[in-house]
C-alpha cells in the first residue's frame, strides 16, 4: 500500500528547491516522524511539496504532517468503526482512502479535509489504490476482484453507478495469493504484488491479460506498499522488514533485484513512498498488539 509516480513528480520540484536554496537543508530532515501513539497506521501517501498523509487502521483517522519539520496533526477525525488502510493521491490533490474491511473507499479534499465521495464495492478487504489520469484502482486482498472508478474530466467525481469490478484473471486471480500493493506501469498498465505468494504481476485493465513478472530468485513473499519512479520500483516486505529494490525490463516483463534496503528501525512497515532520494516507510508495527499507548513512526532512508 503506497505511493506514488504523479506524487513523486510533485514532490520532486519543491526537493529541487530545498537543495539549491541551502546546501544542507537536505541533510535535516527528520529521519524519524513520530506519529501519535496507539494511531495504528498502514497507508502512506505524499501530497503537495512536503506534506504528507498517513491513514489509521484504528478508527479511520487521516494524520497529515510535513516532511520538513516532521510535525503535524490529526487532519480526518477518526469514527467508530472506522478503518483506513492504503493511501492514495490523485493529480488533483484528492486522498483516495482503501475501507478495508469495510469494502469500500473514501475520498478526500487534500486541502480541507473534507469528504468528497464514497464508494461501496462490496470487497473483502479494500487494501490499496492507485491513480491513472482516467481511473482510480482498487485490490482488493481476499478475493479475485479489482475494483475502478472511472475519473471524469474535470473536478466532478462519478457518482456510485460508475464504479465497477473486474474479475482478474490466471494466478493474479487466485484469491488466497493475496494481492496488496498496486502501482501503474510506465506504459499505462498495473502492476500488483502477492503478499502471501510472493509474485509479481501486470495486469492490462484495457484488454483483461495478467502475466506474471520474473523476478529469477528473488524475493517479494510479504510484498505489501509499492511505488515505483521510472523503472525502479520498490517493494516494501512487510515482516520481512526490507525494502526490495527492482529494476523493471522496458515491457515489465521481468525485474532484476538491484538491491534490499535495510534498517534496524524499520518495524513491520507497511506502506512506502518516496521524495527526491529518500523513501519513507510507515513503521505499522503488525508483530504487536496494538493498545492507546503503543508508539508509530515514519522512517526514511536513501532509496
Amino acid at each position: 500500500m503506497r505511493r506514488r509516480t504523479m506524487v513523486a513528480a510533485l514532490a520532486a520540484a519543491p526537493f529541487a528547491s530545498l537543495l539549491t536554496a541551502a546546501p544542507t537543508q537536505a541533510a535535516t530532515l527528520p529521519e524519524v516522524i513520530g506519529l501519535p501513539d496507539g494511531f495504528n497506521p498502514e497507508g502512506l501517501a505524499l501530497g503537495r511539496g512536503t506534506t504528507f498523509y498517513v491513514g489509521s487502521l484504528a478508527d479511520g483517522a487521516i494524520y497529515r504532517g510535513d516532511l520538513r519539520t516532521g510535525e503535524g496533526g490529526i487532519f480526518v477525525p477518526g469514527r467508530a468503526g472506522g478503518q483506513l488502510v492504503g493511501l492514495e493521491v490523485d493529480a488533483r490533490g484528492r486522498i483516495w482512502a482503501c475501507g478495508g474491511e469495510g469494502g469500500g473507499a473514501l475520498v478526500y479534499d487534500g486541502r480541507t479535509g473534507e469528504k468528497l465521495a464514497e464508494y461501496a464495492f462490496g470487497g473483502g478487504f479494500v487494501n490499496d489504490a492507485v491513480a491513472t489520469p482516467k481511473a482510480v484502482y482498487f485490490t482488493d486482498s481476499p478475493s479475485d476482484q479489482l475494483y475502478v472508478v472511472p475519473l471524469r474530466a474535470g473536478a466532478r467525481l462519478p457518482d456510485q453507478s460508475a464504479v465497477r469490478a473486474i474479475t482478474l484473471p490466471g494466478g493474479l486471480g487466485e484469491a488466497d495469493a493475496f494481492n496488496n500493493g498496486i502501482e501503474t506501469t510506465i506504459d499505462g498498465r498495473l502492476i500488483i504484488v502477492q503478499m502471501l505468494a510472493g509474485r509479481l504481476f501486470t495486469f492490462d485493465p484495457q484488454t483483461g491479460t495478467a502475466a506474471q513478472v520474473d523476478i529469477g530468485d528473488a524475493s517479494v513473499l510479504n510484498g505489501d506498499g509499492l511505488v515505483r519512479r521510472g523503472r525502479i520500483l520498490h517493494v516494501c516486505r512487510n515482516s520481512d522488514n526490507i525494502i526490495a529494490k527492482f529494476q523493471l525490463a522496458p515491457d515489465a516483463a521481468s525485474a532484476v533485484l538491484v538491491d534490499e534496503i535495510t534498517d534496524a528501525r524499520l518495524a513491520v512497515p507497511a506502506t512506502i513512498d518516496l521524495f527526491g532520494p529518500y523513501v519513507y516507510a510507515v513503521n505499522a508495527r503488525f508483530d504487536v498488539e496494538p493498545t492507546p499507548t503503543t508508539a508509530y513512526t515514519i522512517l526514511r532512508l536513501n532509496a
